[in-house]
């Protein structure tokens, strides 16, 4: 229980949790209202059907993107040098805290409230709104009765389903969240911060699980005032003007208002660099399709999509059927329902990580399959929602009607059902489809070298800054999903003249059933007639169209197969190539440096680098322990130290011959890791912001700490990011974590403000877009943009350039073990260190010299960096946030 005394004995905790129920629960309201309008427009009003198609294609674009995006989109579009402040001229409100997540999660939400309002509309039977006037009633009795009675438990249900997206979201919150603290974000400091605590995560996790109990018995309440139509009535709905005019007006701004968010992704990726250089450009997306390694994980996502979206419409499909077409009991019914709604309270991270501790070490580890798991158990709730509000409005007396024919359930489900779902399961497909495509959090902890997926790799740029690339991936991603979403609005459109001419066949109820001794077809004909049409879009089959469908079945079936024969050929190819598998969190200039080495020494094409960002490997590491894909991992040493002190997973290194230098902090590292690089701080400045700032280049860190610096820097908070510590550890070496360093790292907080950034590359992507004049963060990073001839400048601090090292080191898998993996070890220390001082000019070994690019104070902490002395730094840290928050 001291898990939980340490999460709920804080006093930001509270505070998290009222923020998250209050933002969470704004958004999802004003998500339903809009998604009720746009419904309402298509389905109850006579603007032109261009219009209608307008609406339901684009209310749904925002799901067509990873919400790790949104919060680049809300800044490069409303932040001080976005391109809506640019159009308008002036900022029209500050993007960062409640403003900045309210507007995400609308946006992110909205389209999950569309898609089930609008596929319960189309169940809804509009000859009552004719009744309901032909009565006399007034409008807004009719509106009430007829419109928003039928539809209130689901509006209900996408109040649900908004609400804990917003919820457990962590993406928005980590770019816009500035000083309004959520519990996602509590949830991500824990799980993926620079220290992950897996159980004080699990105890934020079940905590966001109690909403859920809520959620439960108000569904359960609901379903009393669901309504069932004998016969869905396709009538001319009742002219009015002003209605009309005002619902298409309404729609379409709100529509202008979403989508100007996303102009800013469009027009990215055909810009040199935004916002210094706007002149066109192709380069950005010339090298996703020259790129192989992006190539391969575009296809993999594609993959992935494809099989979470049909094997979960199958498991959709079947809850469906059990609750609402079925005759098990109430608690059976019910069961299904409450595991619906608590795997939709699971935030995707919280389900990766119980996927990775489940099935670590078992034949479903780094295969497409765990993802394609994690995929359809994240998202089944919606999927099965639909499923189920679809089946529960059909006429309930199809089954008694088929049984009275001679038909069993099996068949009556398969010949009638079915045909009249078929626009609620494509709905599902695409959905499913859409979301395996751009969900991370589900599967960031769960890809292996040879599974890793887009939306992965939108995760691993971030950390390293490819803003650019990360823009351009996320217009890929956009497009394949647009053909997607075209291709259900083609299969789903309106068939209004395949259902004029059969109605010419129809014949009287009472011929149908006396002739079903006669005709085969009549038993399909009796339940058509007795009201069995639910969906006027999607006639019942005759047995004209019963074989096209058949053959359709058979195609779809064929593909799967292939698919899947596909799949295990690929993977069994893969595995057994004997490549050595190396994990890193390096940036690219490493990687590259890394390659060189292999390549030039005798191992090209015999290995395979997957990049991660820390925290994600940094999860993995100490969850898989040994059961690790990877023979060999560089990554931070402190991390690579914590990960042997827990699993013991690392074997001696035994090829390295060069030696540490006698003043490197890592002079004494243990035998089992040999140090990469050195990562280190510096002050990062953008030339034009701060020369418009009117204020001077700082010269150290406590320079910061000036109020004259309010509102203009951003650094990175070491709870969320290891790039923090470096500028504590100036601090508390400097001035000390007493009074002094107190004070100052108070002030620098205060100074930040909303800038206090979640990630190390957060500092720099501020200072790039103009948010801030000034930064923390990685040197290297600063003197790569320099040298692109970008306004970006770096200073070394008066205090020092502290420094971080990462590490190489060989996992121990006893008879398993890669013999090439030491070998390839000793390459890249003895041989690629030359090429990576180039980039990264700290001396760590003997014989080298400090490059002309040099900082010019460099400086180790005088203790080991341990995770103890982390901890230490963070504790300090977090007291000086809580001060400077307070006040």
């Amino acid at each position: 229980m001291s898990n939980y005394w340490a999460v709920l004995s804080r006093p930001e905790f509270g505070t998290s949790v009222a923020h998250s129920l209050i933002v969470a629960a704004t958004s999802a309201l004003v998500a339903v209202l809009l998604a009720f309008l746009l419904a309402y427009t298509v389905n109850c009003t006579n603007v032109p059907k261009g219009l209608k198609k307008a609406i339901t294609l684009l209310t749904q674009v925002p799901m067509l993107l990873p919400t790790i995006t949104y919060g680049f989109a809300i800044i490069y579009s409303f932040g001080k040098q976005g391109l809506i402040t640019r159009l308008l001229g002036f900022q029209p409100f500050d993007i960062y805290g409640f403003n900045g997540l309210l507007i995400g999660y609308v946006i992110y939400t909205l389209p999950t409230c569309f898609l089930l309002i609008n596929n319960s509309f189309q169940f809804v039977d509009k000859k009552f709104i004719i009744v309901s006037h032909i009565m006399g009633d007034k409008p807004w009795t009719t509106f009430l009765n007829t419109v928003v009675r039928p539809l209130i438990g689901t509006m209900a249900i996408a109040f649900i389903q908004s609400f804990f997206l917003a919820f457990t979201d962590y993406g928005i919150p980590t770019s816009v969240g500035g000083e309004y603290d959520v519990l996602a974000m509590t949830l991500f400091n824990q799980m993926l911060g620079s220290i992950p605590n897996f159980n004080r995560g699990a105890v934020i996790a079940v905590v966001m699980l109690i909403p859920s109990i809520i959620s439960i018995i108000l569904v359960t309440v609901l379903e009393r005032f669901a309504i069932r139509y004998n016969k869905i009535s396709q009538v001319e709905l009742p002219k009015g003007k002003k209605r009309d005019w005002l619902c298409g007006i309404g729609s379409i701004v709100t529509l202008v208002c979403v989508l100007s968010l996303f102009a800013v992704i469009i027009l990215i990726p055909f810009v040199s660099e935004w916002p210094f250089n706007t002149s066109f450009t192709f380069s950005h997306i010339t090298a996703l399709f020259t790129d192989s390694e992006l190539t391969q994980v575009y296809t993999n996502s594609l993959y992935v999509a494809v099989m979470s979206a049909i094997i979960g419409c199958l498991f959709a499909y079947a809850a469906g059927l059990v609750t609402s077409r079925s005759k098990l009991p109430n608690w059976a019914r019910r069961t299904v329902d409450a595991m619906s709604s608590i795997i939709n309270t699971v935030p995707g991270m919280v389900l990766g990580i119980a996927f990775l501790f489940v099935f670590s070490g078992t034949s479903l580890q780094n295969t497409f399959w765990i993802l394609i798991a994690a995929n359809i158990v994240h998202y089944f709730a919606t999927p099965y929602q639909m499923i189920k509000d679809s089946l529960t409005k059909m006429n309930g007396s199809w089954e008694t009607t088929a049984k009275l024919m001679g038909d069993n359930w099996i068949k009556t489900i398969v010949r009638v059902v079915t045909p009249n779902a078929l626009p609620t399961i494509l709905q599902v497909f695409s959905y499913y489809f859409v979301n395996a495509m751009v969900t991370i959090s589900a599967v960031v902890f769960l890809t292996g070298a040879r599974t890793q997926v887009i939306t992965t790799k939108i995760s691993a740029l971030q950390h390293v800054a490819k803003f650019d690339e990360i823009f351009a991936l996320s217009l890929l991603i956009l497009v394949t999903n647009l053909v997607v979403k075209g291709l259900t609005a083609f299969l789903t459109r309106d068939r209004s003249r395949e259902k004029a001419k059969a109605a010419v066949k129809v014949k009287a109820p009472q011929v149908a059933v006396a002739s079903a001794a006669v005709r085969p077809d009549a038993r399909q004909t009796a339940i058509e007639q007795t009201g069995a049409s639910g969906n006027p879009d999607f006639p019942l089959p005759t047995s004209g169209n019963r074989k096209a469908r058949n053959i359709f079945t058979g195609a779809l079936s064929a593909v799967l197969a292939v698919l899947l024969v596909a799949f295990g050929f690929g993977a069994t190819a893969s595995s057994a190539n004997g490549q050595v598998v190396i994990y890193t969190n390096a940036d690219d200039e490493a990687i590259v440096a890394f390659q060189n080495a292999l390549d030039n020494n005798g191992f090209k094409n015999q290995y395979i680098i997957q990049s991660f960002g820390t925290s994600e490997l940094g999860g993995k590491m100490l969850a898989e322990g040994k059961a690790l894909e990877a023979d060999m991992l560089t990554m931070s040493s402190y991390y690579v130290d914590s990960a042997q002190d827990r699993n013991h997973m690392f074997a001696d290194l035994t090829d390295v011959k060069s030696k540490l230098l006698g003043t490197s902090e890592n002079s004494k590292a243990p035998a089992y890791r040999s140090p990469t690089t050195a990562q280190e701080g510096a002050i990062i400045v953008n030339t034009k912001t701060i020369a418009e700032a009117g204020v001077p280049e700082p010269k150290s860190l406590k320079d910061l700490a000036d109020p004259k610096y309010k509102g203009l820097i951003s650094v990175p908070d070491m709870e969320g990011s290891s790039t923090g510590w470096l500028m504590v550890q100036a601090i508390a070496d400097a001035y000390g974590t007493g009074d002094e360093g107190r004070k100052i790292l108070t002030d620098i907080y205060r100074n930040a403000g909303p800038h206090l950034e979640q990630s190390g590359s957060g500092p720099l992507k501020a200072v790039r877009s103009g948010e801030v004049a000034i930064g923390f963060g990685l040197r290297h990073q600063a003197v790569a943009d320099k040298a692109k001839g970008l306004p970006i400048d770096f200073v070394d601090p008066t205090e020092g350039n502290y420094a971080l090292t990462e590490s190489v080191a060989v996992l121990d898998k006893g008879r398993a073990t890669n013999p090439k993996a030491q070998q390839m070890a000793a390459v890249i220390i003895d041989k690629g260190r030359a090429e990576l001082l180039q980039t990264y000019p700290t001396p760590l070994y003997q014989g080298e010299k400090a490059a002309s690019n040099a900082s010019k104070n460099p400086k180790n902490f005088p203790k080991p960096l341990t995770v103890d002395l982390l901890q230490e730094h963070q504790d300090f840290s977090s007291a000086c946030k809580r001060v400077a928050q307070d006040e």
